[in-house]
C-alpha cells in the first residue's frame, strides 16, 4: 500500500506522480492500493496526479484502489465529473 503525502499541490505533483510510478513498476500484484488518509492540502493537481496513475495502473493490467478519500477531494473529483475513474475501496 502507498501512502500519498500530507500536502500535494501543483508544487508536490510531478514527484508524488513519480513515486506512484516507481512503486507500480514494483507492485506484484493484480492491484495498486493508494492511501489517501494523509492527504490534508491538496489542490486539483492531485486528481491529475491519481487519474495519471489510474491510466499507468489500467496499461498495466492492474486495478488502482484509493483509500480514505478526503471528503473535499470526492466532492472535487464530482464537480470536474471524474468521479468513478477514482476508484475508491472499502478500508
Amino acid at each position: 500500500m502507498l501512502l500519498l503525502p500530507a500536502t500535494v499541490t501543483v508544487h508536490e505533483a510531478n514527484d508524488t506522480l513519480q513515486m506512484l510510478t516507481q512503486a507500480l513498476r514494483r507492485e506484484a500484484g493484480a492491484r495498486l492500493v493508494v492511501d489517501a488518509s494523509a492527504l490534508a492540502q491538496f489542490d486539483s493537481s492531485v486528481l491529475a496526479v491519481l487519474l495519471e496513475c489510474a491510466r499507468q495502473v489500467k496499461a498495466a493490467g492492474k486495478r488502482l484502489e484509493v483509500l480514505h478519500l478526503p471528503v473535499k477531494l470526492r466532492a472535487l473529483a464530482a464537480l470536474y465529473g471524474v468521479a468513478e475513474l477514482l476508484p475508491e475501496a472499502v478500508a
